[in-house]
Parts: structure tokens; sequence; C-alpha cells
């Protein structure tokens, strides 16, 4: 999607992001291409815009082959404001999206692809802002690649704005939680999934999911994780900030760091230190995506 980060009206940044693109750009960054490869599935209209983007993402190291391109949408756009305390509101532009229409072709590039793939990872913004049917074909095809051995990794990102009622949301989370075998789960947006419960109501409910794999991300308190059902919980302190200027995209890193380590072997204590480490860098910079400088020194110093 298009960026657009303003305080009120006056000057303006235009850039672009999104929650899976966001994790998708940190993740090719986290390891060499010959280790991971990293490809980015969404729609792109035909409008000049769309074809920036493209040029953009394929000079940051992004496979795209399975982009989709749609006549007659463009690219979806959000607008961050952020408080002195770092912490943003969105505003967003969707409703034309071509993301939103990505499943509506016969048979898209991803489906016609699907079997090439090692870990295939969605968001809850990804099925927000997709229809019933287009909903319907993206849990096929995951339960097909789950079956085949592809690591299915949901992330819980919620929008309320983004669904059509309370209700809705949670079945369609239930199904997602079905399908993957890794959840990563932001404890507070779990709770307004779940509604009238405490914090500590969402904990216990997320720590009981059948899922193999369980990553629960507290903010500033520490991560807890869980390799497999059967093993006990270990927490991962995160790490203090002293000034924090922009929460854009914490999780979205956070995601990328603990992914690209899970994928060259790192267990699950040391992957969430590490995607810990890197979303403490991600919000001392503003914006979703930071100069790629600004985090070579803590790629370089892991070890895997």
């Amino acid at each position: 999607m298009l960026e657009v980060q303003a305080n009120g009206f006056g000057p303006s940044v235009l850039s672009y992001g999104g929650d899976t693109f966001n994790t998708s750009v940190y993740l090719r960054r986290c390891a060499t291409r010959e280790a991971i490869e990293v490809s980015y599935a969404t729609g792109l209209g035909v409008d000049a815009l769309s074809q920036q983007l493209k040029q953009a993402w394929t000079s940051l190291g992004l496979n795209l082959n399975a982009i989709q391109t749609i006549e007659g949408k463009l690219p979806g756009m959000y607008l961050i404001e952020t408080d002195d305390k770092g912490e943003r509101r969105f505003h967003f532009w969707r409703e034309n999206s071509a993301a939103r229409a990505y499943f509506q072709s016969v048979e898209t590039a991803l489906e016609k692809s699907v079997h090439q793939y090692d870990c295939i990872y969605f968001s809850g913004i990804s099925l927000a802002i997709l229809d019933d049917p287009s909903r319907t074909r993206l849990f096929d095809m995951l339960g097909r690649a789950k079956a085949n051995g592809c690591r299915v990794v949901f992330d819980n990102n919620f929008r309320p704005k983004l669904w059509p009622n309370q209700l809705v949301a949670q079945a369609v989370y239930a199904q997602a939680f079905a399908v993957c075998n890794t959840a990563m789960i932001t404890l507070d947006d779990h709770q307004a999934v779940l509604g009238s419960v405490s914090l500590k109501e969402a904990l216990t409910h997320a720590q009981s999911l059948n899922i193999t794999e369980v990553i629960i991300k507290r903010g500033s308190d520490s991560t807890l994780v869980r390799e497999d059902s059967d093993a006990p919980w270990q927490s991962i302190a995160t790490e203090k900030v002293e000034r924090v200027i922009d929460t854009t995209a914490a999780g979205d890193s956070f995601a990328a760091g603990y992914l690209s380590r899970r994928l060259l072997g790192v267990n699950t204590s040391l992957a969430a230190e590490f995607g810990n480490a890197l979303a403490a860098r991600v919000i001392q910079h503003r914006g979703a995506l930071i100069p790629s400088e600004a985090m070579e020194d803590l790629i370089s110093r892991q070890v895997y």
C-alpha cells in the first residue's frame, strides 16, 4: 500500500508499506538470498504508481512472480499519525485496492506455484481485505500447502475497522488458527478479537490453542514462545528502548527476524531474541521501513 506519513495538514512523506509487505522486506534483509528467497504475493493495477511500486520492490530484492496485475484497480493507501510517545493511528483508503481482488481471477500466480514454497506467511489483515469466496480459496490453498510440508504462519494482526463485525472476525480467525502450524499472536490484538475478556483471559486462550508453534508478543513485556504443543513456555525479554520514535512495523519486523532464524534452523528462544532486537531497532526510526544500513550491524553480529 501507499504510505503517507503526516500529522495534520502540512508537510508529509509518501512511501509504501503494509504488514505482510514490511515483513517480507525485513525478512529479505535478515539473510542472504542464497539462504532465503522471499516472494511477495499481492495485486497491483496498471497505473503508473503500481509500476513504480514493482520497480521499487524489485530493487529491494523481492521475487514478484506471484504478483497479479488487475485492470481498473489501484494500490491501497493508508495515513499514519503518531503521538509524542511514538504510538500510531491509521486511516485507510483501500476500497478499490487491487490486493482485495487478488483471488478473483480464475487461478492466481500464487495458487499455480504454491508447491514451490517452504513457508507461507499471512496475517489477519490479509484475511480482512478479502471477500468470503477469496478467503475460502486462500484457506484451501494453505491447507494443501501444509499437507505437503510447507510451514504455514499466521500473524493475528487485527484492525477492527476492516471487519463487518466481531463475530465474522472470530470465525475467520478460528479458520486461520486451524490451518497454520505457527501462530504469531500479538496479545492485545487477540484480546480485541475475542471481545469482552481480560488480557489475562486472552493470554490463557492463546496458550491453549492447539497449534504446534506459538509466539505471544506482549509489547514491552517478555515474549512467550513454545516450540511444540508439549514443550514448556519460554519467556524472552524484550530490549529496552530509551526513546520510541514510531512503533509502526514493530510486530512486522519481529515476525521477519523470528522467521528468518527459524528458517535457518535456530531454536525458538534465539529466534525470539533476534526478533525482539530487530523490533527494538525499528521503533527508533520513523516509518514502516527503516534504512537498511540502520540494521546492518544487528544482522552481522548474529550467528546462525
